[in-house]
């Protein structure tokens, strides 16, 4: 499925569980700076906010209470945006721990479609552990909490997984897939226009997609992610810099750059009203 000609839905990946306030001073990891990055995206033209929590020390946790602070100085400060955490958590957080975030009732909030190894930096070797009946378990619990699952595929390999959720009827459409390119660390496909298209054809009927893109593919594949009818994410969980040696100075400045062109190409970034009745997503 393409969204509606001439839209499109913007993500804003406000921090992520591997970016720190060593590589960049601009990432935010505390609530009240999770939520102003989240108003200051809203105002850029993103509809929906991605979400890691971090701890006071800055490291990432799964607590129910820290998603919650992290939910209500969010609706403090933007009552539109579209609120998604993540249960991918971080590889210092046990798989129990990684899926509490849903106690705290997002909107949506991220399904990863299968496992992958950890292939650098302080956890390399270490699984990123997704096995099939642990992503039943957890979509069902999406379903029944009336949080709307964004699947996330690494590889093509992981559509498998997606299928199964079709067929055994745990999720209902439009599903929402998330093609994650580049994340060369835990072992997800590159991020080329190939692989996009690729991704692309393994989608299943009934399907919307949204491209992910890290680094320096950010924003050309999020850009070629727009032509072909997809939704698209930008931030700085993904890629810390604006331009060759120039940190971003915000997740806002990724998503304006992104809104701007998306413009110029005559595509209007969706408001978060327009993004919940594509994506029938409830308001919580």
């Amino acid at each position: 499925m393409k969204l509606p000609s001439g839209k499109v839905i913007i993500t804003a990946s406000l921090n992520g569980a591997f970016v720190n306030k060593t590589m960049t001073p601009y990432v935010p990891e505390q609530p009240e700076e999770i939520a102003q990055a989240a108003l200051d995206c809203y105002n850029a033209g993103a509809s929906i906010v991605h979400i890691h929590a971090r701890d006071e020390n800055g490291k990432p946790t799964g607590t129910k209470e820290k998603f919650e602070e992290i939910k209500n100085a969010i609706r403090r400060k933007c009552e539109q945006i579209i609120i998604q955490f993540s249960t991918g958590g971080g590889a210092n957080i046990s798989i129990t721990e990684r899926v509490k975030c849903l106690d705290a009732l997002p909107e949506m909030a991220s399904l990863n479609m299968g496992s992958l190894m950890r292939q650098s930096g302080e956890y390399a070797g270490i699984p990123f552990s997704n096995l099939t009946k642990d992503i039943e378990i957890w979509a069902t619990k999406m379903t029944e909490l009336n949080i709307k699952p964004e699947l996330e595929c690494y590889t093509q390999s992981m559509f498998r997984d997606v299928k199964n959720l079709i067929q055994k009827k745990i999720i209902t459409p439009p599903y929402y897939c998330n093609f994650v390119l580049g994340m060369m660390y835990q072992g997800a496909i590159e991020a080329t226009p190939q692989t996009l298209v690729s991704m692309h054809d393994f989608l299943p009927e009934n399907s919307y997609f949204n491209v992910t893109a890290t680094s320096k593919e950010q924003l050309p594949i999020t850009t070629m992610g727009m032509l072909l009818g997809g939704a698209i994410r930008v931030g700085l969980e993904d890629n810390i810099y604006y331009g060759r040696g120039e940190l971003a100075k915000s997740n806002a400045q990724l998503v304006e750059r992104s809104a701007r062109i998306a413009m110029e190409l005559n595509i209007q970034p969706c408001t978060p009203t327009e993004t919940r009745e594509l994506l029938k997503i409830i308001k919580q």
